[in-house]
């Protein structure tokens, strides 16, 4: 038999914690300007200790064919998705009312 959430009570196959989490971030995404001109997005707001940051980031950078990292708690994904990122977001599980694009 499998593990037991500590948090839920659900087997960990059917843990909906993360679920719940993701409807309760605010999330910000922006374009930073980094060294040479490079435009970033910049992801934030996402609590990385009830969100897997780095699998995030992994599945972004997938949809979207860049290169990218997570650190000190934001994403950050190399070129500029400021228009694709909150449809992708969502697709992921995140409100869209959570998601505030700064221009």
């Amino acid at each position: 038999m499998g593990k037991i959430c500590n948090t839920c009570g659900l087997p960990d196959d059917l843990c909906i914690c993360e679920d719940i989490a993701k409807e309760s971030q605010q999330i910000t995404v922006q374009i930073e300007k980094k060294k040479f001109g490079k435009e970033y997005t910049v992801i934030a707001g996402i609590n990385e200790t009830e969100i897997d940051l780095k699998e995030l980031a992994k599945k972004l950078k997938g949809k979207f064919a860049c290169g990218g990292t997570s650190k000190d708690g934001k994403i950050e994904l190399q070129g500029n998705h400021l228009q694709q990122t909150p449809q992708a977001l969502t697709s992921f599980g995140f409100s869209p009312e959570s998601i505030n694009v700064k221009r």
